[in-house]
């Protein structure tokens, strides 16, 4: 999640302007790019618990050594060290229970992206094995409780941890254990953002499905293949779930920014510190009527900044977020920008995907939002089941990845990064049915193996 913002930028005083603002991502495809972005839990090697944000082994440590050894630059709030960034456009950020995030350059191409993502992976191994902490990618945390869960000192967290127990039983789990990893992707015009926008909202259960890592909650199964994803459906109605409006005639930026209007703030940032706007109207604001800073008017940062608040499963900035997935091991975390990359990046394959949602309607979109999370592959839809929709996802994605014809030095193109996705579409067996079988075997009833044996 971001941080504070290092300038406030242009005063806005006109709703177009925020139109503006989501126009501003548009790119020829010779200018598309990908931007990775994956979570992950950090664990204390003794004994499993989660790191506290001080002290010889937390989060803060953790950081420190990051800078120290690889050369980032720190990010400050308070003082306190909260985020790391490089002169590429790398930042490494925290969530609000100490989860671990690296928010990846924009690269060309697939290979880059991996590379990027092994090279964190080694620089937070290395500092792992220093400190006695380990790493590791699930969709929610599987053994601690929320309450056991040490809380990040910055000053947006403060605000949403107040606010989301009145609008939703479940935002502070999602805040404090939950890990995701999603893909960032450009757009040519708002015709394509439009059809980029409606394949990814459709299509989100099926990575839901493939990418499902989180059947345990304190050290228990839970009854979900991905509660992470289940989590987000009693988090906060007036921000999460689906978007029927981006299915309709008329769909563009102008309605994306209603949308944004009316999702109630968190937030406004001023001298350094976070004030309190809960539950205020970003329309007050524009028209310099908010009552949290009465005659001020925002500033495009504050946009910006009210965008990220929005969780839905597809979300809008000046690129699309492609969000359904769980965090998971190192082979899934470039098998997920592969997907969205192979359905999105290439016009046949977009337009494949576009037929095999064809027809869907506001109840099949919401029969697999409400079932996927529980059965996940197995779940019925239209005469067969998801899995056999990701089949057909995956070929449709594997061949525009073949048709993209991005070759990395030994002459290898990208298909090889969704392998793994069809070998759990292949078998029916999402990563969360492997662990349970796990879990009722070799591992005897104890989620605790899971830490030694998927850790980074």
């Amino acid at each position: 999640m971001s941080g504070p913002p290092s300038a406030l930028g242009a005063p806005i005083t006109d709703r177009r302007q925020l139109v503006a603002e989501l126009e501003a991502g548009m790119k020829p495809p010779a200018r598309w790019r990908i931007g990775t972005e994956h979570e992950k839990f950090a664990f204390r090697q003794c004994d499993l618990r989660p790191l506290p944000y001080d002290g010889p082994d937390g989060i803060a440590a953790v950081l420190t050594e990051l800078k120290t050894r690889f050369g980032w630059q720190p990010v400050l709030e308070q003082d306190r060290i909260i985020g790391l960034k490089d002169a590429q456009g790398c930042n490494v950020s925290l969530e609000p229970g100490g989860q671990v995030e690296l928010s990846g350059r924009p690269v060309e191409t697939l290979h880059e992206t991996c590379e990027e993502v092994n090279e964190h992976l080694r620089q937070v191994r290395d500092v792992g094995d220093a400190l006695g902490i380990g790493m590791i990618g699930l969709g929610v945390q599987p053994k601690w409780r929320a309450d056991e869960t040490p809380w990040m000192p910055k000053g947006r967290y403060a605000i949403m941890r107040r606010y989301m127990p009145i609008r939703g039983r479940l935002g502070l789990d999602m805040m404090s254990r939950t890990c995701t990893v999603q893909v960032n992707l450009d757009f040519a015009d708002e015709a394509d953002m439009v059809r980029k926008f409606r394949v990814g909202l459709a299509l989100q259960p099926v990575a839901t499905a493939l990418f499902a890592n989180s059947p345990f909650t304190e050290g228990k199964p839970n009854g979900f293949q991905s509660y992470r994803s289940q989590i987000w459906t009693d988090t906060d109605p007036d921000r999460c779930g689906d978007l029927p409006f981006v299915f309709e005639d008329g769909f563009g930026f102008e309605r994306y920014v209603d949308y944004a209007l009316d999702v109630p703030m968190y937030f406004v940032y001023r001298a350094g510190r976070y004030i309190d706007v809960a539950g205020q109207s970003f329309r007050d604001f524009l028209a310099g009527c908010l009552p949290g800073l009465p005659g001020e008017v925002p500033r495009i940062t504050d946009w910006t900044d009210h965008l990220t608040t929005l969780f839905p499963e597809v979300r809008l900035k000046r690129y699309l977020e492609m969000r359904g997935a769980d965090g998971g091991p190192w082979r899934r975390l470039c098998a997920l920008p592969a997907l969205w990359v192979g359905l999105l990046y290439d016009s046949d394959a977009l337009a494949g995907a576009e037929e095999l949602i064809c027809g869907w309607t506001v109840e099949d979109r919401a029969h697999l939002r409400r079932e996927v999370p529980r059965t996940g592959l197995a779940t019925p839809f239209r005469g067969g089941t998801v899995g056999d929709l990701a089949a057909r996802v995956l070929a449709v994605a594997r061949d525009g990845l073949r048709r993209r014809n991005r070759v990395d030095g030994t002459r290898d193109d990208e298909t090889h990064y969704i392998d793994t996705l069809f070998a759990i579409a292949g078998s029916g067996d999402s990563p969360a049915t492997t662990l349970l079988t796990r879990y009722h075997g070799a591992w005897q009833g104890s989620v605790d193996p899971v830490f030694r044996e998927d850790a980074y």
